[in-house]
């Protein structure tokens, strides 16, 4: 008989949907207890999308990356162990789940889904002056960004109001699954997009 693997002991990897087709093969659902994998896929070209999908946020929440053309939560701000990181997830998803009632990883995966923008502008060269032109996004930039915008928001979220990472973290979740345009994730979704269709 074997034990099934639960992330952290607690939620089950058995029936996740993955509603986007087209982030399918990019959002890994493998089982694992604990997201950490060491750096295995490091030095492997898009080999990213292997990873675990909650060890990629463990990742990403180490380094939200630029707002702007401000390094305001950039690499030496926010940055610490991995234990640190996991346990405020750990504490996020608990808090998920009893507001939700739902695997709290099917959250993020929605959340994931959610804030993922389909098109954005691209700016280039042509003759003497620059042009704008609208390009569809591909999958593995769509998580991307989409993780980078609800690590973004959740530090900003703590910078203001001085929360704790768990809340923080679980309030970006559960609002972005839900489409809540007050969040910056679903702002910068809805941003890129509006660009995109102005660029055409």
């Amino acid at each position: 008989m074997t034990t099934e693997i639960k992330l952290f002991n607690k939620w089950s990897f058995d029936e996740l949907k993955i509603t986007d087709e087209g982030l399918v093969q990019y959002i890994t659902i493998k089982p694992q207890l604990v997201p950490k994998s060491g750096g295995q896929h490091a030095k492997k070209q898009f080999h990213k999308s292997k990873v675990n999908i909650v060890e990629r946020l463990v990742n990403k929440l180490f380094v939200a990356g630029h707002k702007g053309k401000k390094h305001k939560f950039s690499s030496g701000t926010n940055v610490g162990k991995s234990f640190m990181i996991m346990k405020g997830i750990e504490d996020a998803f608990i808090k998920i789940e009893e507001n939700t009632k739902e695997n709290p990883i099917q959250v993020l995966i929605t959340a994931i889904e959610n804030s993922a923008p389909m098109e954005e502008v691209v700016t280039y060269q042509r003759g003497g002056s620059f042009a704008r032109n609208a390009v569809i996004t591909s999958p593995q930039r769509r998580i991307d960004l989409a993780l980078k915008h609800i690590a973004q928001g959740t530090y900003q979220t703590t910078t203001k109001a001085k929360k704790t990472l768990a809340q923080a973290l679980s309030e970006q979740i559960i609002g972005t699954s839900k489409n809540d345009t007050n969040l910056l994730s679903i702002r910068e979704k809805q941003r890129r997009e509006k660009e995109a269709a102005g660029a055409r």
